[in-house]
């Protein structure tokens, strides 16, 4: 259980905090939350997300119930502490999107005395550990994971299943292009779809013959 921790100035660290967990589970939901509850009690807050994250806006965090905060769009994880100085509190949405930088960003700004929360996606669309996440969850002092209900089986899901048909590690997608599935639904599913690719007929390498009688 997470146990949300306050910003103590006589300590010289901060922490990490990591958010995971699969599409449509409240990663961004839980991220705003935190962040507005700082907010209120008139910490220094500022948030960042990649600048390739254009679904809802360019400018705004905005969670998939359109709860929303204004955030700094960034290319690149090194842009960011130049960006967050004097911050009590950090924000960093999609972190699965960032460069490997992003892990030692989190944890210069956590060694200055900064609350840095993130939050992502833990898997990929395979169900392979996804870009920096693993990285940040190990060195995190808090790591929740939310879920999502599966849209097939109705039980906790923890996978982001991709109906799109694209091998692309990055797509940016809403329901359209991704369910959330539990383990066995989504299991089900990844073998459906390799049972789909050796039952295509391949083409033959055999000319036609021109033999006539």
């Amino acid at each position: 259980m997470f146990l949300e921790n306050t910003v103590n100035h006589k300590e010289q660290f901060g922490w990490i905090e990591v958010i995971c967990g699969s599409m449509f589970s409240g990663k961004t939901e839980e991220l705003i939350r935190r962040l507005k509850r700082a907010k209120f009690a008139k910490q220094k807050v500022e948030i960042f997300k990649p600048a390739i994250d254009v679904r809802y806006d360019e400018d705004l965090v905005i969670s998939h119930d359109a709860n929303e905060i204004r955030s700094t769009p960034v290319p690149a994880a090194a842009n960011i502490p130049i960006l967050a100085d004097d911050c009590d509190v950090v924000g960093i949405d999609e972190a699965q999107f960032f460069d490997n930088e992003i892990v030692k960003v989190c944890n210069d700004l956590a060694n200055r005395g900064v609350r840095v929360i993130v939050a992502g996606l833990d898997m990929d669309f395979k169900g392979n550990p996804f870009g920096p996440m693993p990285a940040l969850m190990a060195t995190a002092e808090y790591v929740t994971k939310v879920h999502a209900v599966c849209t097939r089986t109705g039980n906790l899901a923890q996978f982001s299943y991709r109906k799109a048909a694209s091998e692309d590690l990055v797509l940016l997608g809403e329901t359209e292009e991704y369910e959330p599935l539990s383990r066995g639904a989504f299991y089900k599913a990844m073998a459906r779809e390799r049972s789909k690719k050796v039952d295509v007929p391949q083409p033959s390498d055999k000319k036609p013959s021109t033999n006539s009688k």
